[in-house]
């Protein structure tokens, strides 16, 4: 086992991180450190152990939401076959209608439509994100479609055809949680792989496993 002490300096140099970044998590007691004096030292064997946890730890992550599994239930991930934006968002409506959450199922779809008719929800790369915040909503719901075909008339920022839709539907209230979801939505289908699995997947329950299974 190496026991050779190591400076800030040199420990930033040993990970390729800025100095200020090592003295940050010195300060957070998120590193193994010790001090001679008034100076932080470090022994090279505990920050080797330190770096292997951090790299084993980061390679068990999975890319879902584990937040999801409090929004999406299993009945509410569909996988279709439509070829316009109209069947697309009218399935996903008389979906998430059945939800508790849903108090006035008429006003959801108004709302939904009225929504898209100012603006296209296809936010690119392949996905839509329909979305609205009304009274007759008790709590934020959603319910998601992989669609097996291009959505021809789902008009897009990017102009990519849209494969993956999510339809939210949140209180009138939940104005943070609300789009702290939608941030979250669009970072995880950021990731072509990922996404790539929900297009491949063959039934709703994989879907939602790959969208629940969270970090």
């Amino acid at each position: 086992m190496d026991d050779t002490i190591l400076t800030i300096e040199e420990v930033a140099k040993y990970i390729k991180v800025s100095e200020r970044t090592v003295y940050d998590w010195v300060q957070k007691g998120e590193i193994p450190a010790g001090k001679l004096g008034n100076v932080w030292r470090f022994k090279q064997s505990e920050i080797d152990l330190w770096i292997n946890k951090k790299l084993e730890s980061g390679s068990k992550k999975s890319r879902g939401l584990s937040d999801l599994k409090h929004l999406l239930a299993p009945e509410r991930v569909l996988i279709t076959s439509f070829s316009t934006k109209r069947d697309t968002l009218t399935a996903l409506i008389n979906n998430i209608s059945t939800a508790p959450q849903i108090k006035d199922p008429k006003k959801l779809e108004e709302a939904i439509w009225e929504r898209e008719s100012l603006m296209s929800t296809g936010i690119g790369l392949g996905i839509g994100i329909p979305h609205v915040r009304i009274y007759s909503v008790s709590d934020i719901v959603l319910s998601v479609s992989v669609n097996k075909t291009d959505i021809i008339d789902y008009q897009t920022l990017d102009d990519n055809p849209i494969r993956i839709v999510f339809m939210v539907a949140a209180a009138y209230n939940q104005h943070a949680e609300y789009l702290k979801l939608l941030a979250s939505i669009s970072k995880l289908l950021k990731d072509a792989a990922f996404k790539n699995e929900l297009l491949d997947s063959d039934t709703p329950e994989q879907i939602y496993t790959l969208l629940t299974k969270g970090e």
